[in-house]
């Protein structure tokens, strides 16, 4: 079955502009995660997945393969499945054959990734009808006209719920209860708490592949907006947080300079900070609250043995 052209609701430069020079203007300095992820950023994610310090993705997907009968007779078959921040598809094509949904919308900010995960899942699904977007999923979001009425599955791996602060965390759940529906489902992935030893190994690696992503984030910025970051300039700091139950990650800046954005001069002193993003950790329990606060109440949860990652299945709370 042939998808449908790609659709793409990304906003304009213009806006993306405006909203790098107002995190610059902040006291600290920040630069949205999502600008992490162009294709250079997109690739050197897909090796931080395979390294050896970084057991989320691992973790999530033995999850996925272990309980995968458990987790399509949960969520059921033939509802419409869309999944925010998609990439390369790698955890759906474990539930695809499975849950053989009516439509698969994959949500990604990344046009060039979005186009090469649909290539690749034509080959490996040539059932299976998909509709692309390309979009930042932390806006509102209205589902295309090709995404017919019908039950909806919202599929967000990755623990990517933990980039969000948790007020804003609450303000996406709602986002994501509003796709969904009445009749909707929400199947989340969540890092768990832990030992800060094991979750800092995960953000600063041996070889240095998590600084070069970082790192990649000022080179993006070069990219669209006319920047003139030194990326030789800084480097990547990651520590966690145990009062807030966060990873904090930042650009170190290594001396004074002056970076040129937009046409406009931005200084950074020696040893200033630039925040990129945060990455929370939670307990089951906890993130409930939140999902609660979004819309949805828990249904079925999926943990590894060791207690270190989480799948967790909600339906959309009548309540809300």
């Amino acid at each position: 079955m042939r998808s449908s052209p790609l659709i793409d609701l990304k906003p304009p430069l213009s806006e993306t502009s405006v909203e790098i020079l107002d995190g610059l203007a902040r006291t600290p300095k920040a630069i949205a995660a999502k600008y992490l992820y162009d294709q250079r950023g997109s690739e050197l994610f897909e090796l931080i997945t395979q390294l050896p310090e970084y057991y989320l993705t691992r973790t999530e997907i033995q999850i996925l393969r272990t309980y995968a009968a458990d987790i399509v007779q949960e969520v059921g078959s033939g509802r419409q499945l869309i999944e925010f921040g998609s990439g390369s598809s790698a955890k759906t094509r474990l539930l695809l054959e499975s849950l053989r949904p009516a439509v698969y919308v994959p949500v990604d900010i990344s046009r060039q990734r979005l186009a090469a995960s649909v290539a690749s899942l034509h080959q490996q699904f040539e059932w299976l009808q998909i509709v692309p977007v390309s979009a930042d999923y932390c806006r509102p979001l209205r589902l295309p006209a090709a995404v017919t009425a019908g039950p909806r599955t919202v599929f967000f791996p990755g623990s990517s719920i933990g980039n969000f602060e948790p007020r804003d965390a609450v303000e996406f759940l709602r986002v994501a209860r509003g796709v969904a529906g009445a009749d909707g489902q929400l199947l989340i992935g969540i890092d768990l708490k832990k030992d800060p030893e094991t979750i800092e190994r995960a953000y600063d690696d041996a070889q240095g592949v998590t600084a070069a992503f970082s790192l990649n984030a000022l080179q993006h910025m070069n990219d669209i907006v006319d920047a003139d970051f030194d990326l030789a300039s800084f480097r990547h700091h990651a520590r966690y947080n145990r009062d807030f139950g966060r990873v904090e990650i930042h650009l170190v800046s290594k001396r004074d300079q002056t970076v040129h954005v937009s046409g406009q001069r931005i200084r950074v002193h020696d040893a200033e900070m630039i925040h990129i993003e945060n990455c929370y950790k939670y307990d089951p329990q906890e993130f409930d609250v939140l999902a609660g606060q979004g819309g949805f109440a828990r249904r079925a949860e999926w943990l590894d043995p060791q207690r270190r990652f989480a799948v967790l299945l909600y339906s959309s709370s009548r309540a809300w």
